[in-house]
């Protein structure tokens, strides 16, 4: 095994393995207040799973990043190239991570209002969706760094 398709497979792992541990963890905070809201009121349902699962959205940017490099870093041979891959998995995995875990309460704190007033799943998403651009962000930024590799 060539050392560029290991730089290059290491920042596959850095993309996914941190958006996707930020998305888990988010997802799971969510979840544990979805539970306990749909305790109370079972018609509420709906309107937390859909909070709840936007918190995958930090761990999908990754994964589509992941098999990107996966694929490119199957042909590298070089040092200098499986670097230059690494380190566009970086702001990814850094962003992914920290942004999912701030939206996974922003999520929580979206799914509280949902329990105490119905009909809010706009407001409570918006919430979420501004954490979101930044994420996207950094998918955009890691894809133009990919892209010049």
């Amino acid at each position: 095994m060539e050392i560029g398709m290991v730089f290059g497979l290491i920042g596959a792992v850095i993309a996914f393995g941190c958006s996707g541990a930020g998305s888990a963890v988010a997802m799971s905070w969510a979840g544990q207040a979805a539970a306990g809201v749909v305790k109370e009121d079972s018609r509420k349902f709906g309107q937390t799973l859909v909070l709840q699962a936007m918190g995958s959205t930090n761990g999908i940017y990754g994964l589509l990043l992941a098999f990107l490099v996966i694929q490119r870093s199957m042909t590298v041979t070089d040092a200098n190239t499986g670097l230059w891959l690494l380190f566009s998995c970086v702001p990814m995995g850094v962003v992914g991570l920290v942004a999912a875990m701030v939206q996974g309460k922003a999520l929580v704190s979206g799914i509280m209002l949902i329990g105490k007033k119905s009909g809010e799943l706009s407001k409570a998403l918006i919430y979420a969706a501004m954490i979101e651009t930044y994420a996207i962000f950094a998918l955009l930024i890691s894809f133009i760094m990919y892209s010049n590799v």
